[in-house]
């Protein structure tokens, strides 16, 4: 049985659909290691986007500014994208954030007895996915 007819092309589609609607926000070349980044993501995994805009807005940490930004452009392009006119930042979750490694940039210190040492500064990529109903 083939199922690339088009009898089964309706049932293939079906399986695909997704209820739930979702917009991505991708920051790249973050002067921070992403381990650093990755500590604060881990707080904000999975919940509500309103509650995740405070507690990055009044964190310490020098990741929390990179990730409100992130954060909100990714709530932009949600309101953006979707028809509904009367979607609230209540109703939007944080679905996956995860932050990846970027190009290190490499520079060189003097180290003893006339050597160089090797040092490499890391940067990272950050990527949120917003999404309006939780599963």
């Amino acid at each position: 049985m083939n199922f690339h007819q088009q009898e089964h092309l309706g049932y293939i589609l079906e399986i695909g659909k997704i209820n739930s609607m979702e917009a991505k926000a991708i920051t790249r070349h973050i002067r921070q290691s992403p381990r650093k980044i990755r500590l604060l993501l881990d707080e904000i995994r999975g919940t509500n986007v309103d509650k995740a805009i405070n507690y990055l807005h009044f964190s310490k940490a020098k990741a929390a500014y990179q990730i409100e930004k992130t954060l909100s452009s990714a709530v932009s392009n949600f309101m953006n994208k979707s028809d509904d006119e009367n979607v609230t930042v209540d109703k939007i979750y944080i679905k996956e954030c995860f932050a990846d490694g970027a190009p290190h940039l490499k520079r060189f210190r003097a180290a003893s007895m006339g050597r160089i040492s090797r040092l490499n500064k890391k940067s990272a990529h950050l990527t949120i996915v917003v999404a309006d109903e939780e599963k």
